[in-house]
């Protein structure tokens, strides 16, 4: 068993007690990520749009992903999310993040 996999059978031990936390929920996507598993990680990170649409990381790791799979007009949406609730948050570190990324792909970006 990889390091990996032994991370996320203990993060998923963690969230037997505490199922609603999204740190939770975003770490199980990133070891998905590690496991090159982007499948897995990307439903992870939906689900965690729907269930915690606050949770700011998300969307710059979504994005990513999507990028990486070529599925470009939607990490164009996903960025887009991610920025203005990044803007309404005030959390100017995510902002440029995002910001730069979205970059990359949008045309309409400033």
């Amino acid at each position: 068993m990889s390091s990996s996999e032994n991370r996320l059978d203990l993060i998923r031990k963690m969230q037997e007690s505490d199922p609603h936390d999204p740190f939770l929920k975003y770490a199980i996507a990133l070891e998905y990520v590690a496991l090159n598993d982007p499948d897995s990680a990307k439903e992870q990170l939906h689900q965690l749009t729907l269930d915690s649409p606050d949770y700011l990381p998300t969307y710059y790791q979504l994005g990513k992903l999507l990028e990486a799979t070529d599925d470009i007009d939607s990490a164009i949406s996903i960025y887009k999310i991610g920025k203005a609730l990044a803007r309404q948050k005030g959390d100017q570190k995510t902002l440029g993040e995002i910001h730069e990324a979205l970059m990359m792909w949008d045309d309409d970006e400033e």
